[in-house]
C-alpha cells in the first residue's frame, strides 16, 4: 500500500498503522504504574481487528512470565507484520494448537509513534471517548498534602497552664 505524507482517516485505520498503535500501547503498558487501561485498549483493538479479519489467532505459546502457575499459555495474535500475546479463553485452550516455547528470534518491527497518538488512533478505532476521567486519588492527596489550607490552631486544653494559643 502506498502511503503519502498527509495522513487521512483512511490511513489511520490501515492494518499497519493500527498494529503499530497496538505495539506502542503494549510497550508502554509493560512499564506503566497503572497499565490496566492500556492493556484494556490493546485487548479491545485486537478483538475488533480479529472480528474484521485484519488479525488472526495463530496458536498458543508458553508464557515467559507465568503469574500464579508453574506454566501458563498465551494466545498469539498476528496483525500485519506484528505479533501480540493475549490471555487465552477456555475456547482458545481447546481449539488452538500449542506451539511450545516462544521463539526468541521473532521480533516485532520498530515503530515510531508517540503514546498519545497511538492511544488516539486506537480510541477512535474502537469507539472509546478520548477524554480522561478525573483521578480521585490526586484530589484526595491534595486535600491532605502540602497545598492544603491550614486550619487555625485549636488548643484541646484551654484551661491548662500552657496558656491560650500555646502549641505545647
Amino acid at each position: 500500500m502506498n502511503q503519502t505524507k498527509g495522513h487521512s482517516e483512511r490511513d489511520e485505520f490501515s492494518i499497519n498503522s493500527l498494529a503499530q498503535a497496538v505495539f506502542i500501547v503494549n510497550k508502554h503498558a509493560k512499564t506503566a504504574l497503572e497499565p490496566k487501561n492500556l492493556y484494556n485498549l490493546k485487548r479491545l483493538a485486537l478483538s475488533k481487528l480479529m472480528q474484521e479479519g485484519k488479525a488472526k489467532k495463530i496458536g498458543l505459546h508458553f508464557s515467559d512470565n507465568p503469574r500464579f502457575a508453574a506454566q501458563q499459555s498465551d494466545v498469539i495474535v498476528e496483525c500485519g507484520s506484528y505479533v501480540f500475546h493475549l490471555p487465552p479463553t477456555k475456547e482458545d485452550l481447546k481449539k488452538l494448537p500449542h506451539l511450545g516455547s516462544r521463539a526468541a528470534s521473532i521480533r516485532n518491527p520498530k515503530a515510531a509513534l508517540s503514546l498519545s497518538k497511538a492511544k488516539q488512533i486506537l480510541q477512535s478505532y474502537v469507539g472509546q471517548a478520548g477524554e480522561k476521567q478525573p483521578n480521585t486519588n490526586n484530589t484526595e492527596k491534595r486535600a491532605h498534602g502540602r497545598g492544603s489550607v491550614k486550619q487555625p490552631f485549636h488548643n484541646p486544653f484551654p484551661s491548662s497552664f500552657l496558656g491560650k494559643g500555646s502549641k505545647y
